[in-house]
């Protein structure tokens, strides 16, 4: 069993332990994994992942499984989540451009100019 988290790719790391006399033994910093079953609505199944608990953590920031899947990077994902990325982002509904946008700003809703377009 590889010790890498599937969601965020989170990978032992090496160090050395360090004595009161100052002598250094190496060691191995490992992640906090653990064994999470995740459910996809809009695929329509469940995974068992092995996760470190700050990709838990991601997951329940952004609200579902499928949203964090939608905004990940594909580098930090398994092969096998790459996949289903790819069915959730196909089967999920496109957000549309706002028809109106003569300039640059007036699309992002968080722009400083969009703020006061409305009074």
């Amino acid at each position: 069993m590889s010790k890498k988290c599937e969601l965020t790719g989170k990978i032992p790391m090496k160090g050395h332990n360090v004595s009161h006399a100052n002598n250094k033994t190496k060691r191995r910093f490992l992640p906090n994994l653990k064994k999470v079953k995740f459910t996809s609505e809009l695929a329509g199944r469940s995974l068992k992942l092995t996760v470190s608990n700050s990709g838990v953590r991601s997951v329940d920031k952004k609200g579902s499984f499928d949203e964090f899947l939608k905004t990940v990077k594909n580098k930090n994902i398994s092969p096998r989540l790459k996949k289903l990325k790819k069915v959730i982002l196909l089967k999920s509904p496109y957000k549309k451009k706002p028809e109106n946008c003569s300039w640059i700003w007036n699309c992002f809703p968080y722009s400083p100019i969009a703020r006061y377009s409305n009074i």
